[in-house]
């Protein structure tokens, strides 16, 4: 399958939609999960058009995976989290929902379980707060 620049996170990186956002250089984009499994749930959005893992560049990889690992330690920081659930789906068999490739950095909370992958949206002002304190930590 080829890459279809009319996802909604292509639609973000060009700035046509809305987001919350945590972060962005030349690489990526990070911004908070409007659906998210846990409060914090973030994700990392290289700017390099690739469908997912499966076709992206190894040299976009190797420039991104850096930043992923900053941002979960500044979710884990800026929101108290017990540890870091790192996600990243290939095509819709495997849960892919946007086909843009993008990772998913889900706090996860002691005995607190994670919501289903796109479930209920989160509250906008929150969203924005935690934006902000998770920029404040990277």
């Amino acid at each position: 399958m080829t890459y279809d620049p009319t996802n909604i996170f292509a639609k973000i990186l060009r700035g046509e939609i809305p987001a919350h956002k945590v972060y962005e250089d030349d690489t990526a984009l990070v911004m908070m999960d409007i659906f998210p499994q846990s409060r914090g749930h973030t994700l990392v959005i290289p700017k390099a058009s690739s469908r997912n893992l499966l076709d992206a560049d190894p040299a976009d990889l190797a420039a991104v995976i850096p930043l992923v690992q900053r941002v979960a330690k500044a979710v884990q920081t800026a929101t108290g989290a017990d540890g870091i659930r790192l996600a990243q789906f290939n095509e819709a068999t495997a849960g892919q929902t946007v086909f843009h490739l993008h990772f998913h950095i889900i706090p996860a909370y002691e005995g607190t379980p994670l919501a289903s992958h796109g479930g209920g949206q989160a509250d906008a002002q929150d969203l924005a707060a935690l934006a902000k304190a998770i920029a404040a930590a990277l």
